[in-house]
This record gives C-alpha cells, sequence and structure tokens, in this order.
C-alpha cells in the first residue's frame, strides 16, 4: 500500500537510478526517457557537473530567505537568464515551477497596468486549446476542459482566442496567409474585448501537451507580436516547455526574432535536478511596479540559493556540450523518423514539432482527421505499451482534451542516434500491437 495519491490510482515501479537518458526501477529493467519526465530533463539525468555544484552550494548554504539575503547563486543565475533573454529584459524574478512562473507573470503584468494608470486593463487573452498551468490564476489562461471545468465557477474567465491548429482547418502552415488568418482572430478578440480592458496575451510559441508540439504557420508570431504593441497589449510568451534549447534554439522565440515584455521558464530551465521556475520581464515594466510601491508577490522559495546554484550550472552544461545545436540537429534526424513510422503506420494522422519538441497524433482517418473514439483511450494504450517495452513518452489530447490522441516524444537533447534508433524501433513494435489489440485495422 503507498499513502501517496497523485492524479489516477495507477501504479508504477519504484524508480532506482536514472544515467543520461535511462532511468532503472529497482527490480534492475531499463527505461530509454524518451519524454525528459514532463518534457524537464533536458540535459540527462545525474549529470556530474550539476550534482557537484550542488553539493558545492550546500556545503555553504541551502536557504538564505530573499528579504533577509541576497546570495550569489541568485545574482549569477538572474544575470546568465537575463543574457540569454532579448536586449532589454534584464529583470528576473525565481520561483519554484511552471505554473508558480506564470501566476507571476500575470501578476507583474495587473501590477504594471495598475502603476501607469491603466487600471482597466485586467483581460488576459489565450488560446484553445492551451495549459499554462494548475493554480487558478494559470487555469484561467488554460483552454483544456478537462482540466478547467471542474473549477470553473472558482475563477475569473478570460477570454480565448483558437489556436491556429492549420492541420485540422485544411490551411497550408506555410503559407503566410494562414498565419495572417489566425493573428487576426486576436485583433478581433481584442476589438470585442475593448482594447482598453485588455492586459496581456500569453501563448506558448511552440504548442506544449494541450495541441502536441503545435509550431505556429509562417507569420503568425510576428503578427501577434505586432498586433499586441498597436493596442498596448503585453505579450507574454510561455517558454516553459520550449525554453532551455529544447526547439533548437535557447529561447524558441530566437525562430522569430520576437521581443516579448514577459517571458515565462521552468521545466527544462533547472532539468529536473531541483525545482525552478522564472520569469524575466523588460526593465521599464518592472521599475514601474518597483516604483509604485512593489511587487505584491512572492513565494517562500523564491530565488533558493540551491536551486539557483543548480540551474547555473545546467545552463552551462547546455552551452558547454552543444545542446542548442544537437536539440536541432537530432530534432530533424528524429522528425525524419517519426515520419517514417507515419509512412508504415496509417494511424498516425500527423507528425509535427520544432527540435526535440515533437509529436504524433493518432486519427482514425487522416484524410479527414477524424479522430480515434476517445472511449478507447489509444493515447494512454500506447504510453502503456510503449512503457512495457522499456520506452517512456507523454501523452495528452489534442482537441480541448476530450479527443484527439498524440503522443510527445521529446528526449533530453544530450540524445545520439543510437538512442533515436532504440526510441522509434519501440515506438514501431509498439503501434503494432496497439492497432492489433485495438483492432483499429479494422477501421480502416
Amino acid at each position: 500500500m503507498s499513502h501517496l495519491f497523485y492524479q489516477t490510482s495507477q501504479r508504477r515501479p519504484l524508480l532506482d537510478q536514472a544515467r543520461g537518458v535511462y532511468m532503472w526501477d529497482v527490480d534492475g529493467k531499463r527505461y530509454l526517457d524518451g519524454s525528459s519526465g514532463a518534457m524537464v530533463c533536458n540535459i540527462g539525468h545525474s549529470n556530474p557537473n550539476v550534482l557537484d555544484a550542488m553539493r558545492r552550494q550546500m556545503e555553504k548554504s541551502t536557504f538564505g530567505y530573499r528579504l533577509h539575503f541576497e546570495t550569489e547563486a541568485s545574482e549569477q543565475l538572474a544575470a546568465r537568464t537575463a543574457a540569454l533573454c532579448p536586449d532589454g529584459m534584464n529583470k528576473v524574478f525565481f520561483v519554484s515551477g511552471g505554473s508558480e512562473a506564470v501566476e507571476s507573470a500575470i501578476k507583474l503584468a495587473r501590477q504594471h497596468a495598475l502603476a501607469v494608470g491603466q487600471g482597466n486593463r485586467w483581460k488576459v487573452i489565450s488560446r484553445a486549446p492551451s495549459y499554462h498551468g494548475c493554480t487558478l490564476g494559470a487555469l484561467a489562461v488554460t483552454g483544456y476542459a478537462p482540466l478547467t471545468d471542474p473549477f470553473a465557477p472558482m475563477m475569473q474567465a478570460m477570454p480565448k482566442i483558437p489556436a491556429p491548429r492549420a492541420y485540422l482547418d485544411g490551411l497550408d502552415p506555410s503559407d503566410p496567409a494562414t498565419g495572417a488568418h489566425y493573428a487576426a482572430m486576436l485583433e478581433d478578440e481584442i476589438a470585442a474585448q475593448g482594447a482598453d480592458s485588455v492586459l496581456a496575451f500569453i501563448v506558448e510559441p511552440v504548442g506544449g501537451a494541450s495541441t502536441g508540439a503545435l509550431v505556429p504557420p509562417a507569420g503568425y508570431m510576428p503578427a501577434v507580436q505586432e498586433i499586441c504593441r498597436r493596442h498596448g497589449v503585453l505579450l507574454i510568451l510561455d517558454e516553459v516547455m520550449t525554453g532551455a534549447g529544447r526547439t533548437g534554439r535557447f529561447l524558441a522565440l530566437e525562430h522569430w526574432g520576437l521581443s516579448p515584455d514577459i517571458v515565462v521558464l521552468s521545466k527544462g530551465f533547472a532539468a529536473g535536478y531541483v525545482p525552478l521556475g522564472a520569469i524575466a520581464a523588460r526593465d521599464d515594466l518592472v521599475q514601474a511596479v518597483l516604483d509604485g510601491g512593489g511587487f505584491l508577490h512572492g513565494f517562500t522559495y523564491a530565488g533558493n540559493p540551491l536551486a539557483c546554484a543548480a540551474g547555473a550550472t545546467v545552463i552551462d552544461e547546455i552551452a558547454r556540450l552543444g545542446l542548442v545545436k544537437n536539440a536541432e540537429i537530432m530534432g530533424a534526424e528524429l522528425r525524419k523518423r517519426l515520419d517514417g513510422l507515419a509512412a508504415h503506420h496509417p494511424v498516425i494522422g500527423d507528425v509535427r514539432g520544432q527540435g526535440l519538441l515533437l509529436a504524433f497524433e493518432l486519427m482514425a482517418d487522416r484524410d479527414t482527421k477524424e479522430p480515434l473514439p476517445a472511449q478507447m483511450n489509444a493515447h494512454q494504450c500506447l504510453v502503456d505499451i510503449a512503457y512495457e517495452m522499456g520506452l517512456i513518452v507523454y501523452s495528452r489530447r489534442t482537441r480541448n482534451g476530450v479527443e484527439g490522441d498524440h503522443i510527445m516524444v521529446c528526449p533530453p537533447l544530450i540524445v545520439s542516434d543510437q538512442h533515436l534508433d532504440e526510441i522509434t524501433g519501440t515506438l514501431d513494435a509498439a503501434l503494432t500491437r496497439l492497432v492489433d489489440e485495438l483492432a483499429l485495422s479494422e477501421m480502416a
């Protein structure tokens, strides 16, 4: 019996150890971490340099409350983070995870509006589907029915626009007109809400678990940035999943040369070694809030020196090992292999992603994009089959969380060709077994 409880009653083996891209249970079975946990372990498990940095910091101090002391570790990590952000984003606020970071970004945006005399601005537009965290404030900007609906009476509903799922709408994602089409939805929503009431637009540059590594169509991201600027709406980029090299750039915003107002970081930012997240914001935005009475927000573990020492060394290792470039190269190779799986398995209806943030969507008919029947629970079935075979992958439902099964394939950025062989070979066998067990071939 376990005294722990999480999302379900499902049990998993007891973890013994983890090294690189592999993990072992107490019975000695080896698993390849094909999803980096929940797209977290970007530099792999048990990196000795990160562990050494944590030991050195533990010998100095493990905690220093931010109202009592500044710490060298937090100052160093803040400086390194700012240096990796667009010009003018030199202010960093640390938290313990992605949900806390999104909450912090939203509250900073609101306090900035108050500080500059725009207290009528409070609405944060986001997309559907989307996922920005599990706290009530983050859930209010999340568009994922199974997670948001139970708590709707407890939240202030925020406006949503459709995510740019060109592949479902029959549009060409490489056509700039497609990007303009979806960006216009933001313009229309700002007008519908009243531009003087809209505080911010929050968006993942490349979709995460809610949309299955959705890459925006050509022109979309620059267009939404321009729309935000024109209407005085703050642009918040949620890089919790896309940051720290995952897409083949340290920040996904670099793919489009974006200059947002606030960037949200977590997951790969500390790569699973400690709970850590951050927001980086424009200097003038933060200064206005500080001049207006201070940032009315905070967490006990904000800027924890042990967490910051680990985070700084994670950034060092990403650079030392060339992991941003490796994510770009290995991501392109893994994408080819997933396309190859799609050619052999008609149940794969779409393959998408950027760098090593990749996914494929299971469908009943890839031409019509008809999803598999929700009651089949195909995405979880495939996860369980792959897990039994020694491969860990991650799944969600693309279509507002209620149907449309997709599998995230997002290994640590240290992967090699040999690891890709193992990932795709296991997926091939797992897909064959899935089709047989669910009698999917009879649906074709």
